[in-house]
């Protein structure tokens, strides 16, 4: 499929979509939306993709809406958003619900949207020079993509909405000390680090990692009786797949398991 503002590559298993608007530091528009919702689909019913590396091209990783073309909208504004946040928060449920890892390598800035997708996805690799800010009070908003959701499950809601109300930017290694990324990578070499991170969630049992994705991420709506039998049939439904018997005679005989994600 072509696409006029992401490009969409595949390194064996490892699927890169790179937000592809620099001159606009990736912002999101009525043209990148639903591409990236396509994308995602795509990546997500191609059983050889067996994980995901969300990053972007040039200086930034993604700045969030285009308010240019909020201005441009004129009166027609609020329809204009809404052909944009439909297909985008369709796109967000993707990627949280996606069984195979999902990675923001985030080379630069990410604000308001742009934080969003970093907070859904399930590891953050941030760039030693990248920041995070909410930016939509900046412009006079409200947030979206999820942005509510995961803000309030890494920090609490006093910290979210501070984070909110002050447009505070955060550097890379804040966002480390507050749970907000996963890991600080060095400028040089940046996405190279973060593609063998992504080969290697590749290569392991995806299977289960889907699963335990589901648990994860359903626990905050659950009782604990509710969640122990998910669990229970989460963990009996693995010990049927191929990794789980590779993975647990890879064990005994002490040598390196070869998962296959089946």
């Amino acid at each position: 499929m072509a696409f006029q503002t992401i490009q969409l590559s595949r390194e064996g298993a490892v699927a890169v979509l790179r937000f592809n608007r620099p001159e606009s530091y990736n912002a999101i528009n009525h043209v990148m939306a639903p591409e990236i919702l396509d994308a995602a689909i795509e990546v997500e019913e191609d059983a050889a993709v067996r994980a995901l590396v969300l990053t972007g091209e040039g200086s930034a990783f993604h700045a969030g809406g285009d308010v240019k073309a909020f201005v441009g909208a004129g009166d027609a504004v609020g329809r204009y958003i809404d052909r944009v946040v439909v297909p985008f928060h369709a796109f967000i449920s993707h990627i949280v619900r996606m069984p195979k890892p999902v990675l923001a390598a985030v080379n630069g800035v990410a604000a308001g949207a742009g934080f969003s997708i970093a907070m859904a996805c399930d590891r953050v690799l941030a760039r030693a020079d990248a920041v995070f800010t909410t930016a939509y009070s900046r412009i006079g908003a409200s947030p979206d993509g999820s942005m509510t959701y995961f803000l309030v499950r890494h920090l609490g809601v006093r910290r979210a909405m501070d984070l909110y109300l002050s447009n505070r930017v955060l550097s890379a290694q804040e966002a480390l000390e507050w749970g907000l990324a996963t890991q600080v990578l060095p400028v040089e070499g940046f996405l190279s680090a973060a593609l063998e991170q992504a080969r290697e969630l590749a290569a392991g049992p995806t299977v289960a990692y889907g699963l335990a994705k589901q648990l994860f991420n359903h626990s905050f709506n659950q009782t604990l009786e509710t969640q122990l039998e998910l669990e229970a049939r989460g963990i009996v439904a693995t010990s049927k797949t191929q990794d789980f018997r590779e993975g647990t005679r890879a064990f005994v005989a002490k040598r390196k398991a070869i998962y296959q994600g089946r």
